[in-house]
């Protein structure tokens, strides 16, 4: 019995030996494992990129050489592949293009070695497009009366074009693809449409025009001064290309001044005077203050609220270059109240504001101030930017409220005294988001009264005082901001397009600078 217990014992200590090692064993080899696939990549993500690009980017795995990446059609791997690639770890982040707007994909990438190892599993993620643009600028002659010449990149594939007001639908045929344009009749005179162009049911791009009619026709060689003193309300005055060299121009009736081709733009060398509460659109025109003479040559700003104790309409201005007007752009020194100021996708520099600020309300202001999607450079470099005064905030029952957005600021208010918000009239609020400013020591307000509610968005590069300023009492940009180079392409001739594919995929300033 004794002897059995022994052995018993004996046995029960060698299998505990046995044992402990065998942990031992196991847990070194969890320690130091030698695995025979792979890790995934981890960290995916996908940012459209120009409306149908996708841009990708991962964490690497350890020990890959390279990384398949796929592009399936729809929200998992069971649909259609459409693209692969290999891609080496130093071409990530990898931007995926040429995939169809408006549509759901799934895109999944692997590592790969070719030492022996197994790829890894699939990483996924599932990304949807945005709506495609391929329609070009129109050119001369492709609007007329009742019909219109659509133009997109030759090639592209399209089944039908839809137009509206009248849900006019016509039908893209072959010759037309190749060709990458069509024309379209039966419209109806002086009436603004908007063009889809659709494969099947996904837009591929839209176009918004107005056909010939209504319009007073103007060229260079009218008396265009004499017609504007003998407008009428809701008169349109649509300008040939060319020059015209008015000096001053007193805009007394409610009227619109636009350029006949958007894409061969009349220059108006012109000072503008709004009087009497017009209301009042300038598009698609060239604002040249080099010959527009006053008291002297270009010594006025470009547009100017000259009538008091008045009620002003809607003051829009689109599509417009602006340049050369030695004080500044816009004047309202009336005490007066505008319904909105709009200024939007323009381009406007070499406005020096000696003797003015930029956007400079001193008596009056407007409920709603929109700047969005403009460049401007090269301008108010001695002076603030955006200033309206509160010397009449007490007569009026309305604050201006402003809307700054997706515009490219380059040397502005370049001074570090120098502010980009100059605001007193009390009870204002202003949104300020999606801008690049660059390359400017200017700063953003000092001022308590100057009421910013929302800030985000913004990209500073060379401009260090919107989010540092020592200005006593200066309000900086603690909020969500970039300080990325945005790369423009030539400063000096005025390209500002984007090489930052940060700012590329967030669509951060002027959205004309953002190309495929």
């Amino acid at each position: 019995m004794k002897k059995l217990f022994k052995y018993t014992t004996l046995i029960g200590i060698l299998l505990l030996t046995g044992f402990v090692a065998v942990s031992c064993d196991d847990v070194d080899d969890i320690v130091n494992p030698d695995f025979d696939r792979l890790f995934s990549p981890v960290d995916l993500k996908g940012t459209i990129s120009n409306m149908t690009g996708v841009k990708v980017t991962w964490t690497e795995s350890k020990d890959a050489e390279a990384y398949i990446l796929e592009v399936i059609e729809g929200a998992d791997e069971s649909g259609e592949k459409v693209a692969s690639y290999t891609v080496t770890p130093d071409e990530i982040p990898y931007t995926v293009i040429g995939l169809e707007g408006e549509t759901e994909y799934t895109i999944r990438v692997k590592a790969t070695t070719n030492q022996g190892r197994e790829d890894s599993k699939w990483s996924t993620i599932v990304v949807t497009t945005g709506t495609e643009q391929i329609f070009l600028n129109f050119e001369d002659g492709d609007i007329d009366y009742t019909e219109v010449t659509l133009r997109w990149t030759a090639g592209e594939v399209a089944t039908k074009i839809m137009l509206t007001p009248g849900d006019i639908e016509h039908t893209v045929t072959a010759s037309e693809i190749a060709a990458g344009q069509a024309t379209i009749t039966g419209l109806i005179r002086a009436t603004q449409y908007k063009a889809t162009l659709l494969n099947g049911t996904k837009t591929r791009g839209t176009k918004t025009f107005e056909t010939r009619g209504a319009a007073i026709e103007v060229t260079p060689t009218d008396d265009f001064a004499t017609m504007i003193a003998e407008a009428n309300d809701e008169d349109v005055f649509s300008l040939a290309a060319g020059e015209y060299s008015v000096g001053k121009l007193s805009i007394k009736k409610s009227i619109t001044i636009k350029g006949a081709n958007a894409t061969n733009r009349p220059v108006l060398k012109a000072l503008l005077s709004l009087e009497a509460g017009v209301s009042f659109e300038l598009k698609d025109i060239i604002l040249n203050g080099a010959d527009a003479v006053d008291a002297g040559a270009n010594a006025d700003q470009a547009i100017q609220f000259n009538t008091a104790d008045v009620d002003y309409g809607d003051i829009t201005i689109t599509g417009c270059e602006i340049k050369n007007y030695l004080k500044g752009l816009l004047y309202f020194n009336q005490k007066g109240m505008a319904e909105s100021i709009t200024i939007d996708k323009c381009i406007i520099y070499d406005i020096e504001c000696n003797g003015g600020d930029f956007f400079d309300c001193r008596k009056g202001t407007a409920k709603q101030i929109n700047f969005t999607n403009n460049t401007v450079y090269n301008s108010a470099l001695a002076r603030d930017f955006f200033r309206i005064d509160n010397d009449n905030s007490s007569a009026f029952s309305s604050a201006p409220k402003l809307l700054i957005d997706h515009n490219t600021f380059n040397n502005v208010s370049n001074g570090s005294s120098r502010r980009m918000l100059y605001v007193r009239w009390v009870g204002n609020e202003i949104t300020f988001t999606n801008n690049i400013l660059a390359n400017t020591d200017g700063y953003y307000t000092n001022q308590a009264a100057t009421n910013i509610v929302l800030m985000r968005n913004n990209n500073y590069h060379n401009a260090p005082n919107f989010t540092g300023s020592t200005q006593s009492s200066a309000k900086n940009d603690t909020g969500t901001y970039t300080t990325l180079d945005p790369g423009f392409a030539n400063v000096a001739n005025g390209d500002f397009t984007l090489s930052n594919s940060t700012l590329i995929s967030n669509g951060i300033g002027d959205p004309q600078w953002i190309k495929e």
